[in-house]
């Protein structure tokens, strides 16, 4: 894998020489373009000089100073106002990555002595934390104890209680980023982004005995995730594709978890050529898709895509430079040649469970098909209550097939009802999901919601019941939604809304899926709610309508505006069928390894 661990630190320090030259004298960060800064950016920009520290042993890049470059991020988080527990997370892991103890720290070393006292202070704060912030707590702890700043190390309690919600909140043993807010179950990509964070952060610990007691339970978890990247991971390499902030850390997060395991000699001989298929794939997909080529420097905001309003460029600059530096570090250790034959496409469908209560089920159907290549990925989690958002929407998640947009809520794919103020969409939860081959080997997922649930996930108790049923057979998705209602009700509008994006212009691999001539295909089988297809929208112009890979295009909406009197006790269908037109990008593929 040498020649993988060389075109990682290369990229790492193309990456991070594009972006070195925004940190300010004060440890502030210059923003991209017109960008809003975060207050957390120096945070990341510290993380990423540590592990590039880490990497290189170098104390310089070009005519750039790291270490007192990371001592001015340093000095600046410290000293800002309010609470940030994942500022200082990222403070503490970059802090930790040029020494495991003050009196041999070069970041320390720089400090002034407000600047440390400050430091001790906002380090010493504990906080009750729920979700990925008990990951920061772990941190925190972490450099507390190794730094000298505390004579007990808080580290094991905290990791012990990480894994105690986490049993709380899942039957099936997966992370959940619970928050005050929602249904509950916010089961997407963050919980590998946890276990990635935990695993660096104990690596710098001064106690590595720690390391190795902890290292077993929570690898018990973590497996969990590492499982279902066969299932997850499409043919051209794309990673994680559901719930917020997929995109280019859909990619990052799966790849540094894969070279974490092989370092830990935790996959086993007879499944490291799957793994290493999964990890080129993984590499070329990141490579070709984000980064910029020409200037070395990753794009995630541009005319045609988008990311989260958190995942500033630069932000994303500094966490793919300190993700690369590990790459290649972790790369070397393993020793190990990516040569390997490409897996054999498979058809395949399966639900995996996050969770299975009185209260709710949640999971994930994915999809692929060996003839076709349509490979989707179905979630039935949280969105944590978020009016503004897609990402977590229970429809075929299959980017350049089914999109979404970013930062803006649409019923994709799934019939919208207004009655009243509320909005009532079939997402977020199920009871008895169901999957399996029907007849002529179709594969069915179905699951029903005894309660409605508000586009905002409230629970509308009293209201009436749906039921879902997806079917797929090679490139043919057909939904059924059926609604019963408790008692007679006044449906104000109905919608739903397919979009038809486009990959990036520029950045996009040859063999990644797009929709040819005749597009999605849509037909409407039964609609008892009377809704009409409207005139198709343009939306190439405008900038709301952009996804993590590429620029929504149009808009084609099934629509009723008039107001439907509903009767109790009768039920409501809507059934759609779409053949996507699946295409493969003309150019061809790079080969990047």
């Amino acid at each position: 894998m040498q020649n993988f661990a060389n075109q990682c630190l290369d990229m790492a320090r193309s990456v991070l020489g594009h972006n070195l030259s925004a940190i300010n004298e004060d440890g502030t960060i210059l923003p991209f373009g017109n960008e809003v800064a975060v207050p957390e950016e120096g945070a990341h920009a510290l993380a990423a000089m540590g592990e590039f520290y880490r990497a290189t042993r170098e104390t310089t890049l070009g005519t750039f100073d790291i270490v007192d470059l990371g001592a001015r991020c340093l000095t600046h988080q410290a000293f800002v106002e309010g609470e940030n527990n994942r500022a200082l997370a990222y403070s503490a892991l970059g802090l930790l990555a040029f020494g495991p103890a003050k009196q041999r720290n070069l970041i320390w070393e720089r400090l002034m002595d407000p600047t440390r006292e400050q430091l001790d202070k906002r380090l010493l704060a504990r906080t009750q934390a729920k979700g990925i912030f008990q990951a920061f707590n772990i941190a925190k702890a972490v450099a507390r104890y190794s730094m000298g700043l505390t004579k007990k190390d808080e580290t094991g309690r905290l990791i012990d209680k990480f894994l105690e919600q986490i049993q709380e909140t899942s039957t099936h043993g997966f992370f959940s980023d619970e928050t005050e807010q929602g249904i509950g179950g916010v089961y997407d990509v963050l919980g590998l982004m946890c276990f990635i964070f935990i695993r660096q952060t104990l690596k710098l610990h001064v106690n590595l005995s720690l390391c190795e007691r902890k290292l077993p339970s929570l690898r018990t978890f973590a497996e969990k995730y590492l499982k279902l990247f066969p299932d997850l991971v499409r043919s051209d390499g794309l990673g994680w594709a559901y719930g917020r902030g997929v995109g280019v850390y859909g990619q990052m997060y799966c790849i540094s978890m894969i070279l974490q395991f092989l370092r830990d000699g935790w996959i086993g001989t007879d499944k490291k050529p799957i793994y290493l298929d999964l990890l080129r794939r993984l590499f070329q997909y990141f490579f070709v898709t984000y980064l910029d080529q020409e200037n070395g420097a990753l794009v995630v905001n541009d005319t045609e895509r988008s990311a989260l309003l958190s995942q500033t460029t630069r932000i994303v600059n500094f966490d793919a430079a300190r993700y690369l530096c590990q790459w290649s570090r972790l790369a070397n250790i393993v020793g190990i040649s990516l040569n390997v034959p490409a897996g054999t496409p498979k058809t395949s469908g399966r639900f995996i469970i996050f969770d299975k209560s009185n209260q709710k089920e949640q999971g994930v159907f994915t999809y692929q098909n060996a003839a076709s290549k349509l490979h989707v990925q179905l979630p039935l989690i949280s969105g944590r209550g978020k009016t503004n958002e897609s990402d977590a929407l229970a429809f075929p998640h299959c980017p350049g097939v089914f999109d979404w947009p970013v930062n803006t809520y649409l019923p994709i794919l799934l019939p919208e009802l207004t009655l009243g103020a509320v909005k009532v969409i079939p997402s977020y939860y199920g009871k008895k999901c169901t999957t399996g081959l029907g007849l002529n080997n179709t594969f069915f997922f179905c699951y029903e919601q005894p309660e409605l649930i508000s586009h905002d996930e409230a629970i509308l108790s009293g209201l009436g019941s749906c039921k879902v049923s997806w079917t797929f057979l090679k490139d043919e998705v057909k939904a059924d939604f059926s609604f019963k209602f408790k008692q007679a009700i006044t449906l104000d509008a109905f919608r739903y809304v397919i979009p038809i994006c486009a990959p990036h212009s520029r950045y996009r691999l040859g063999n990644s899926f797009t929709l040819g001539k005749n597009s999605l295909q849509a037909i409407v089988l039964k609609d008892d709610f009377g809704a009409s297809w409207k005139d198709i929208q343009d939306v190439i112009q405008n900038p709301t309508y952009k996804t993590y890979y590429g620029k929504i295009c149009y808009l084609q909406v099934l629509e009723r505006t008039m107001p439907l009197n509903l009767q109790a006790n009768r039920e409501y269908q809507l059934q759609i069928q779409l053949q996507p037109d699946i295409q493969w990008i003309s150019s061809c593929m790079l080969q990047c390894i």
